[in-house]
This record gives C-alpha cells, structure tokens and sequence, in this order.
C-alpha cells in the first residue's frame, strides 16, 4: 500500500507542488450560473465554457427535455407546462437539479436555466451548502428582445444531445439534420412569437429579486451577438477566479488530491497525505519494502 502511495507522490509530484504555489483564487473551482431571457444565448454560452474550461454544463432546460423525450416520470409531469410556455413546477426542477449536482460531484460546472425563482434559489443554495459548493459567480446576459425573437424563430434542435442550431449564423451542414449525427432536427413547442411573449413577461417578473438574491456575485454582460458576449464572460472568469482556459483547476483542490489517491490507497492514508511531508511518506514506503 505504501509502495503504491509513494508512487502515487511522485506520479503527481508537479501537481502538489503547483497547489502550494497557486494563488488562492487560482484553484477554486468554478461555480457558475447563467442567468438571462429564454433565447439570450445561454447554451450557446455553456456549449464555450464546457469547451474551454472543461466545466460540467447542467442545463435545466436540457434535462427536462430529454426527460419528456425519454417519457420518464418526470418528463411526463413537465410535458404539458413546456408545451404550453409555462414554468415547470419548482419541486419538479428541485428534485431533477439536486441529482445532477450530486452526479457530477467535485468538477467545475455551470448552471444554465436554474434558478429562476427566489424560493428554486434558496432551495439550491440549500443544497449547494450540504455540499459546500457556494456559487462564486453568476452573469446576467442582456441581449436586446428584437434580437432574441429572431434567434427563436430560426432555431432547431437535436433533442438527444440538446445540440442547438441556428439558421442565421449556425446552420447544420445539411439543412434539418444533425451534423452528428444525421438525425431530424426540431423545432421546440415553446419557440414562437407567442410562447415567447409569454416566457419573457415571465421571465421579468422574477429576474430582479433573483439578481438582487446573488447580488454579490452578478456581473451583467450586455451584446446583440454569442461572439461580443463571450469574451466578456471569460474575462470575468479569469479576473475574478484566476481560472484560465485549457486549465483545470479543481485538479489541484485539496478534495480532488485526497480523491486521486484514494485510487491507490486506503481512504485513511490517503486523507492522512494531506496533512504528512513527502519525504517522510517515501521513507515509509523504503521502510515497507526492506
């Protein structure tokens, strides 16, 4: 066991020692929430971050669809709420958004069309303090109504993977067809003029108290396009976490060491490695060898 574990040392012998010269803001892991109208480019915006961050996206909007696709219990429960451009229910989304928080465990993530409602906020926050994940950043997309009513009437969908087309600025190769792959796209139930109208009335009523819930932690990122959004949304990410893209930086928190070494250790020693000097961890191992 010792012998292992002082392989595991010099194994990840520069990670340790980054840790220790990281800056404290360098190896939080990120905690983000997008907050912004049905339309605004929240996926789009995800679909980046996961790309160039490597972070979790949990989409409430995705799971729930493929949920109704799947016909699941859940899914049968929010079919009729989606397709007729109201809210689903908050225990629904509760119940769906606290197992996907428990599934990814440590990992970087972000959250994407949750919470919507100061008592969805206060029932994450509830959760996200058992698991001592606070949220440390949450941006506000604002994007003009003319500009999103557009993006919706030219949107189609994969519903399987929840990837997103548009035929203004991101068509698929062959047009209604995944470029993936090659199944049927679709358009979603609540994507016209009318729904919209809808979802945005409701969408204001609730984003005030919501934004004033996280005010701490809300940075409002303005643009008609995903391509002048992003780059501000990266900023914040880098000035304020010291998160920098192609980086993972929960790699180097203490909870994913412990787990890293857990693989090849007892749970016991391996917590114990945290608190022991290298050196004297190796001479153990020399002394178990002899």
């Amino acid at each position: 066991m010792l012998r292992n574990l002082s392989r595991t040392i010099k194994f990840n012998k520069n990670q340790i020692r980054a840790f220790h010269d990281c800056p404290t803001n360098a190896i939080q892991p990120l905690r983000l929430l997008l907050i912004g109208c049905p339309g605004s480019g929240k996926g789009t915006q995800s679909s980046r971050l996961e790309k160039n961050f490597g972070v979790a996206h949990l989409s409430s909007g995705d799971l729930l669809r493929k949920n109704i696709t799947e016909q699941t219990a859940l899914g049968q429960q929010a079919q009729q709420y989606v397709a007729d451009g109201k809210l689903v229910p908050d225990d629904l989304l509760i119940s769906l958004i606290d197992s996907e928080l428990l599934n990814v465990g440590n990992t970087n993530w972000l959250l994407d069309g949750f919470p919507r409602t100061i008592s969805q906020a206060e029932a994450l926050d509830a959760t996200l303090n058992k698991l001592m994940q606070p949220l440390n950043l949450v941006i506000n997309l604002q994007v003009p109504e003319d500009v999103i009513l557009q993006r919706i009437m030219d949107r189609w969908i994969h519903i399987p993977s929840g990837r997103v087309y548009n035929l203004s600025y991101n068509p698929p190769r062959v047009p209604g067809l995944d470029d993936v792959t090659g199944e049927p796209l679709s358009k979603r139930p609540d994507d016209t003029p009318e729904v919209f109208k809808v979802r945005l009335d409701q969408h204001h009523a609730m984003a005030t108290p919501l934004l004033d819930h996280y005010h701490d932690v809300v940075v409002n990122v303005k643009g008609n396009t995903s391509d002048e959004i992003y780059p501000q949304i990266e900023s914040e990410i880098v000035n304020r976490l010291g998160v920098l893209p192609g980086t993972m930086p929960e790699a180097f928190s203490i909870a994913s060491l412990r787990q890293r070494f857990q693989q090849t250790a007892t749970a016991a020693a391996a917590m114990t490695f945290v608190d022991t000097n290298e050196e004297q961890v190796e001479e153990m191992a020399v002394g178990a060898s002899n």
